[in-house]
């Protein structure tokens, strides 16, 4: 973020969440002295479900903020070691034709799917690498307006649909907030459609902080994009459908656990966060939930990465 220009941090809407401190000190407030830092360290996996069933596919997401440089700041190391069945990435920011050989040819994962922005080369973009080739891929959500942006690929597989997204981001002073209003609406319907057929998981940067547990300064937030009262709302809803926010239901009181930090102010090192990144569950998946994972010591992005253990 530091190293984008105003103008382009509004056309992109993305890196616009504030870590609070930063708007009183524009503002000319004092700034108290700071905390030491409360940070989140992510717990050993639960490999089972409550059940007793033992966890058989492992699923991991992460906004890597430009997949050129989360690649030469050796990120494939970091999923060579975490070995997930998926592999699910937003903000690519990179057409197909300009990705490096070193995604491309992983022998790891010998099934990749890529969508990106039409219009906007270096802009959006979501991508999924599957070890097991699934039974059908598409892309978008069948709606030309969100569609060209390159946010959405859906998987089928025998007994569920995975979906990965890069929601859009209402952006600095709230310009696409009634954009994301549609899109929330739209993109809610899409999988509860998909719902119908199978259960599914939805997994990626869903660009709201839903409670106020999930981002540090919540006060000073609350007329910023990820935590204005309509994407909050939003959340809810697509709550409402039916489908549950994985991480919540194994750790309902779990403050200090983010997965985005602003390159600013040295809010990572702080755990000045948010949560953004997220799996999604349909209800009739929830049986077999074994854990939902902050890996918030991965580097590479202001994102960190999340892992989803489950039986399917």
């Amino acid at each position: 973020m530091s190293k984008r220009s105003k103008k382009n941090e509004q056309e992109a809407g993305d890196g616009d969440h504030d870590n609070g401190t930063a708007s009183a000190a524009k503002k000319g407030k004092k700034v108290k002295e700071p905390e030491a830092p409360i940070l989140y360290s992510d717990p050993p996996d639960k490999m089972n479900s409550k059940d007793g069933r033992a966890a058989n596919m492992k699923i991991t997401s992460w906004n890597v903020d430009g997949l050129r440089a989360w690649v030469k700041k050796k990120g494939l190391d970091w999923v060579r070691d975490e070995a997930p069945d998926v592999l699910c990435l937003q903000e690519t920011k990179c057409a197909e034709k300009s990705l490096p050989d070193e995604i491309t040819s992983m022998p790891e994962f010998p099934h990749k799917y890529w969508a990106g922005s039409d219009e906007k080369e270096g802009y959006s973009g979501v991508a999924m690498l599957c070890k097991t080739e699934p039974l059908k891929v598409t892309y978008g959500i069948g709606k030309e307006e969100h569609d060209k942006e390159g946010r959405v690929i859906t998987a089928e597989f025998p007994t569920f649909f995975l979906v990965t997204a890069y929601v859009p981001n209402s952006g600095r002073g709230l310009v696409r907030l009634d954009y994301r209003k549609t899109w929330d609406v739209e993109f809610k319907a899409y999988l509860s459609d998909l719902d119908k057929r199978k259960p599914l998981v939805l997994c990626g940067d869903l660009n709201v902080a839903h409670e106020e547990i999930d981002l540090k300064n919540s006060k000073g937030n609350k007329k910023n994009a990820g935590f204005t009262a309509e994407e909050r709302e939003g959340f809810n809803q697509l709550l409402a459908a039916g489908f549950t926010d994985s991480f919540r239901e194994l750790y309902p009181e779990q403050a200090n656990a983010y997965t985005f930090w602003t390159y600013m102010m040295n809010s990572r090192s702080k755990n000045v966060g948010w949560r953004l990144d997220y799996f999604v569950l349909s209800s009739a998946l929830l049986p077999g939930l074994c854990d939902s994972k902050i890996r918030n010591q991965a580097m590479g992005s202001d994102h960190c990465p999340i892992t989803l253990h489950m039986v399917v």
